[in-house]
């Protein structure tokens, strides 16, 4: 099932000015390969100290499922950090990620360690 996330007005304001890139475009694919269903999303610049919004809001990202993460003109930050959480608000985090090196981002948790995998 494809999905399409648009950040919100607020979650933009909190990333204009924490940087800047070299690829304006820093829109990706998130594939769900974890094993288990995915109940939120944060991402946020990798200097910031807050995540802001659950981009999937009520919605559940199921394994094996993919969703478009689109980001405002706006985002100027290089560096990303993304966490995950599922149904029990177990949290798994991946840090320092350049949207600008991959279109595609698939997380995986292999042995109990969490791994990304970019094109």
């Amino acid at each position: 099932m494809k999905r399409r996330l648009f950040l919100t007005a607020l979650f933009t304001m909190a990333l204009v000015g924490s940087g800047s890139s070299q690829n304006r475009q820093l829109d990706f694919k998130l594939e769900n390969r974890t094993g288990i269903h995915i109940h939120s999303i944060f991402i946020s610049s990798h200097d910031s100290d807050e995540w802001g919004d659950d981009l999937l809001e009520s919605d559940i990202l199921r394994d094996g499922e993919d969703i478009d993460i689109e980001f405002h003109p706006k985002a100027g930050a290089r560096l990303w950090d993304l966490r995950i959480e599922d149904k029990d608000g177990g949290s798994v985090e991946w840090e320092s990620l350049d949207p600008t090196k991959f279109e595609v981002l698939t997380l995986k948790i292999i042995k109990g360690k969490p791994t990304a995998e970019w094109r």
